[in-house]
């Protein structure tokens, strides 16, 4: 056997093993770095289903405070006129009927008495022909329901959240035998005074996460536990609310790594990936964030998971594999064959084609590979580039996906403003910038005047095509330097950064104004809103993002309370 013959086998020997340990190191490899990828995915998406959770439930809290501490509502309880008080039970459940209206999650909303074992005064029902008020003999006592005593104790401005549980009270209607929430608040004259009833929205847990789910990409599963890991919501309806049924269907069964949010009893929220094959199902990967309402007297907390088919999660590993395997198998037989007959001359671009796919990497700039020639190497260096742009592509595709979710966490879906998360992170940077330069800042709450008659008489297609039109001319109207956000519902922000000059301010306010109060055209029909400003300052006002959001908020509601469409400055403490 010559030198060439046996340089030839050597050097095929060398090229097979050195494609074989490529092929499979970079196939291991990606599939990992995909695994992490669309963990990561899963992740953020849990995220944002939790903060949505979390925005639904406040927003619940400020329905309940809002009624809780209207004036009408202290007047019913104390029955301060008795020649008005058929007429102020009249106008509360009024407001009642167009709360759940307004809101489909709502299953009932009621005023209860503090006196007369906790009698209902004012009770407003959802059942399967819309929205229904119950009178007279219908009302009932709940003073021995915990919902009823435990809101009775809190102090003027709590919010009570329940333990998430099926509805057993009698007559509930559209929520009898379902999945619900009470969500409370005392009713007091005065912060001070004595509590005189409590106001009770019965929230439908299935339909506030029907709500939250509508968007999932199909193959996702969603979960949802209370703080002891008893389901809640499970894909396999049997397994929801088990314990009700004197069973038990925990997360930390078929989820054993969820141990550890379980264990977390520190009231700050978690998270963590898993990857688990539940009895009698194929692996999946999943995603769980226990969050803790600090802002609200809640009496558990919640875990909220996603799951996706670990199959689906490195589909597109596998066909890369594939790819690799059968470029792997094509270059060993070319080495071989070439190694046999050309082994001196094809040592040159074996070596060049080894190194070029070991120095391989996303991102990285690789070595030039031979492939202009005509022979079989060439046929080989082009289908490794083939290979490399396949896995540049995927790459790009998952990091365009990875933008797609952050925006999608920091950006509202209808305006396209910065949501409430993005506004609070630029409002504190702007803070510390001011704090260290000794700066200012401003900040314009901003409410639609007429913005619900609008939605409720014409729709929600007119009254998104409010909030758009409002969000584009507000933004047309504030510097490169501002922001302009939407909070949530007809309610936006506008951060002047730097602004010091009080009739600067106010021009700036008036130019909102004046703006807002442009009608809109939409389908042929003219829309006219308008919209009332707060106005709270750095350091003037406050000195925290919190304190100004809410100096501002305070403010507009002086605003609106003084004829709407106007503006007012916060009040120095």
């Amino acid at each position: 056997m010559g030198i060439a013959v046996r340089l030839g086998l050597a050097l095929a020997l060398v090229g097979v093993l050195a494609a074989g340990l490529t092929g499979y190191y970079g196939y291991a490899e990606s599939r990992a770095m995909l695994l992490a990828a669309a963990e990561a995915r899963l992740l953020t998406s849990t995220r944002v289903l939790v903060r949505q959770l979390a925005i639904g439930l406040d927003n619940t809290a400020r329905d309940v405070r809002l009624v809780a501490e209207h004036p009408q509502a202290a007047r019913l309880l104390r029955r301060a006129d008795p020649i008005l008080q058929v007429t102020s039970e009249r106008n509360v459940a009024l407001l009642f009927q167009r709360m759940l209206e307004t809101h489909p999650e709502y299953f009932q909303m009621r005023l209860i008495d503090v006196a007369d074992h906790g009698l209902e005064r004012v009770r407003v029902d959802r059942d399967d022909s819309g929205v229904v008020r119950i009178e007279g003999d219908e009302l009932q006592e709940k003073g021995h329901y915990p919902y009823v005593f435990e809101t009775l104790r809190l102090p003027s401005g709590t919010v009570f959240v329940s333990r998430a549980e099926i509805n057993h009270e009698v007559g509930a209607h559209a929520g009898q035998g379902k999945p619900s929430l009470q969500v409370a608040a005392p009713v007091r004259e005065t912060p001070d005074g004595p509590v005189l009833g409590l106001v009770v929205i019965n929230v439908d847990l299935n339909g506030l996460f029907a709500q939250l789910a509508a968007d999932l990409p199909p193959g996702l599963q969603l979960y949802l536990t209370n703080g002891a890991g008893d389901f809640l919501i499970h894909p396999d309806p049997r397994l929801a609310f088990a314990f009700d049924r004197g069973q038990r269907a925990r997360v930390q069964d078929p989820f054993p790594a969820t141990e550890a949010l379980l264990a977390d009893r520190a009231g700050q929220a978690a998270q963590l990936v898993t990857t688990s094959r539940p009895v009698g199902q194929a692996a999946v990967v999943a995603a769980f964030v226990r969050q803790h309402f600090a802002t609200l007297h809640s009496e558990d907390d919640f875990i909220l998971g996603l799951s996706q088919p670990l199959a689906e999660v490195v589909e597109q590993s596998d066909r890369l594999g594939g790819a690799t395997l059968r470029i792997v198998l094509g270059f060993s037989a070319l080495a071989v064959l070439l190694a046999i007959l050309l082994a001196r001359a094809l040592t040159r671009p074996l070596n060049q084609i080894v190194q070029a796919v070991r120095g391989f990497a996303p991102g990285a700039a690789g070595q030039r590979l031979p492939s202009r020639r005509q022979d079989e190497i060439g046929v080989l260096a082009r289908s490794i580039e083939d290979m490399q742009q396949q896995i540049h592509a995927q790459f790009d595709s998952l990091e365009e996906k990875q933008r797609a979710l952050d925006r999608l966490a920091s950006h509202d879906s209808l305006t396209g403003l910065p949501n409430r998360r993005l506004f609070l992170d630029r409002l504190d940077q702007a803070l510390a910038h001011a704090r260290r330069n000794n700066g200012h800042l401003a900040l314009l709450f901003i409410d639609l005047d007429n913005f619900k008659t609008i939605n409720d008489s014409l729709g929600h297609a007119a009254g998104d095509a409010m909030l758009c039109a409002a969000a584009v001319r507000l933004q047309q109207l504030v510097r490169a330097s501002d922001t302009v956000a939407r909070l949530g519902g007809d309610e936006f922000i506008i951060l002047l950064d730097g602004a010091d000059d009080s009739e600067a301010i106010a021009h700036v306010a008036g130019k909102a104004l004046d703006a807002l109060a442009q009608p809109v055209m939409h389908n042929g029909a003219t829309l006219r809103s308008g919209g009332s400003i707060g106005v709270s300052r750095y350091p003037y006002d406050a000195t925290g993002a919190t304190e100004l959001i809410a100096m501002a908020d305070k403010a507009m509601y002086r605003a609106k309370s003084g004829g709407r469409q106007r503006a007012c400055f916060a009040e120095p403490l």
